[in-house]
């Protein structure tokens, strides 16, 4: 999740950050392609988000918050922020989260970022059902994670004082999947959480338009991240994937990503949408 605060009046002479963010355990790959990870589990830092974080380097302070301490110390070290170990799924972790980005500035951007996925049939070969503990794990981080991660943003964005003459408070960005729409076999789990996170945007925009809050949802395709790993192997891997992409035939990167997630921020009359980003592609089955 990534949170942003920022100042409502920049004419001080103080060296004060324009925001605060807090930046959450993201996808471990399920946005690009979730059969290459059938049980990945561990959220890792998103490129993506440290690229975000490098744009703005010189308006924010940033707070990364995630599971995985050791890297997101380093991220966090990287970009002169804080580190928050952060269980997107837990209340008391994500008002932690929030109160540390808050003492940093206005809380004014949220992003949700967190995910995981696992593979697997609705029944299996023996005709066993899929996993309910798995299916409700998926659910408990994308979709409930999310929501957390999102009301608890929300309650501290309403109570800052407008940046413009709108009445504008904030601006939150979950991020969703192409999986939401054309979720293959073996998806869903992991689709039914990305198509909740895409049902629930307009709603939840309708409810914070009252205090100034924008919300709009992310759906990528299949975007360059770590889970494809790195060697010669792999870039053919990553090459016969982007085949399938209508154009350009290639994987996303995550600069195109974050161009997208800070177009949702700054954008102040985009609102209630979600955005494929996946170059036109529409998943086949397997």
């Amino acid at each position: 999740a990534d949170l942003k605060g920022g100042l409502a009046d920049d004419s001080s002479d103080e060296d004060v950050p324009l925001a605060a963010r807090i930046s959450g355990g993201s996808d471990d790959g399920s946005d690009d392609d979730e059969s290459a990870a059938p049980d990945a589990r561990s959220p890792q830092p998103h490129d993506p988000v440290a690229y975000v974080e490098a744009s703005w380097n010189d308006f924010i302070d940033d707070d990364i918050a995630d599971l995985n301490e050791e890297r997101g110390q380093a991220v966090a070290s990287e970009l002169g922020g804080l580190f928050v170990k952060c269980d997107v799924s837990s209340t008391d972790d994500a008002d932690a989260a929030v109160a540390a980005a808050s003492e940093m500035g206005p809380l004014r951007a949220l992003v949700n970022s967190a995910g995981i996925g696992y593979a697997g049939r609705t029944i299996d070969r023996n005709n066993q059902p899929f996993d309910l503990n798995a299916f409700e794990f998926v659910i408990r981080v994308n979709l409930i994670g999310s929501f957390n991660m999102l009301t608890r943003s929300a309650a501290a964005m309403a109570q800052t004082d407008p940046v413009d003459d709108d009445g504008s408070r904030g601006a939150l960005v979950n991020m969703a999947s192409a999986a939401a729409f054309d979720g293959q076999i073996g998806q869903c789990a992991y689709s039914a959480s990305k198509g909740g996170v895409v049902g629930m945007t307009l709603p939840i925009a309708r409810d914070l338009s009252a205090v100034g809050i924008r919300v709009n949802t992310i759906a990528p395709g299949l975007i360059d991240t770590p889970i494809y790993g790195e060697g010669e192997q792999s870039e053919a891997f990553k090459a016969h994937l982007g085949q399938s992409v209508l154009f350009p035939k290639r994987l996303g990167s995550g600069e195109e990503l974050a161009f997208t997630v800070m177009e949702c921020i700054t954008n102040p009359y985009l609102n209630a949408e979600t955005i494929r980003l996946d170059g036109g592609i529409r998943m086949p089955p397997k």
